[in-house]
Order: structure tokens, then sequence, then C-alpha cells
């Protein structure tokens, strides 16, 4: 991939992020992006969310309280029959916001067992939102559910459950500390 093709496929950088600021509006607001600036997470390579993926799918993740959602149109390198986008990348979307839903609540976990419902097919090019929600909370236990809809009609076209086991207070601190979650300056 060119590095202006790369550059025009990524959000914007982490310099720009971090040093644009925040209107009094924009500060205040619960909901955040997941960004360099609103959550200090330094560049990864996370093929869902990282920018540092060449190959990825770059999502741009929303978080409130207990809940994820993103907002994207998939290219044709994510296709699997013709036209339509591949199931493992709508799994892929769907583990990432129920999992990111865990992160909202200052949470972190990983995924233990999921289930997904294909109800459409999702089309090239078509704007889906993406939402993922924790309905259950046992200790290290987390349950969330997920799905997929078309932003111009509202018609549910993927659905998913999953069972996430969180992580311990040692590991979330070693995973904070190693995307530089709360620092004051990304490194």
């Amino acid at each position: 991939m060119s590095d202006r093709v790369l550059a025009e496929a990524l959000p914007a950088s982490a310099a720009e992020k971090a040093t644009a600021p925040a209107s009094g509006a924009e500060a205040s607001v619960r909901t955040a992006l997941l960004s360099y600036e609103d959550f200090r997470l330094r560049p990864h390579h996370c093929f869902a969310c990282g920018e540092l993926n060449e190959i990825g799918l770059h999502l741009q993740l929303n978080l409130e309280p207990g809940m994820c959602t993103t907002e994207l149109t998939l290219p044709r390198q994510f296709e699997g029959w013709e036209g339509i986008v591949h199931g493992g990348i709508l799994a892929t979307i769907l583990d990432e916001v129920m999992a990111w839903s865990l992160v909202a609540n200052d949470n972190w976990g990983v995924t233990a067992r999921m289930s997904i419902d294909f109800r459409k097919p999702v089309t090239v090019g078509r704007a889906i939102r993406a939402e993922g929600r924790i309905v259950e909370d046992r200790r290290r236990i987390q349950l969330t559910t997920g799905r997929i809809i078309d932003v111009a009609t509202g018609a549910e076209l993927a659905t998913a459950e999953a069972t996430y086991l969180a992580a311990t207070e040692s590991r979330k601190r070693e995973l904070k500390r190693l995307y530089g979650v709360g620092d004051e300056e990304p490194s």
C-alpha cells in the first residue's frame, strides 16, 4: 500500500489529534471517540482498531458507559462472495465493539465465546453501524450483545452474543501501561 493511499485510509494522525484543542462543549461530553487524544492510547497494530495496521479496519470507536459503537463503510478488500462483506470481517467488528464496551466501564477482557446470527447480507459500500453493550456483569465474566445495522434503513443485518473473561487487576494495569491509557502524554 503506498504512503499516499495509506494516509488517505487512516484517520487523523496521533500528532494531529494530540495537538487539536478541545472546545468547552466537546470536553464536557461523556461519549468519547477512541483516539490518542481522548484515551491517550498509544499507536498499536490491532487489526480492528489499530492505526498502525496497514491492512486493518481502522475502526473509530465511540465509547459510553457499558456501550461501544462505530460507523463505517467497508470497501471491496473485505469482500467474501462477490459484492458481499466477508462474515469473518463482520464477526471481527462485532467482537471489537462488544470488547470495547467493557473498556468503557474500565474493564478489559478477552473473548471466551461468541455466537453470531447473520440476518441479511452486508454489501460492500453500504454504510453500517455496529453496537456492543454489556448486558450482565458477573465480576470476571461479562456478557455482551452486539448488532450491525444498515445506517440508511435501520435494518438489522447481524446480531451477536458474547462472553468475555475480565482481566485481573494486575493484567488490566499492564494493558493500560502497554497502551498508555491514562498517561498524560503518549510515548
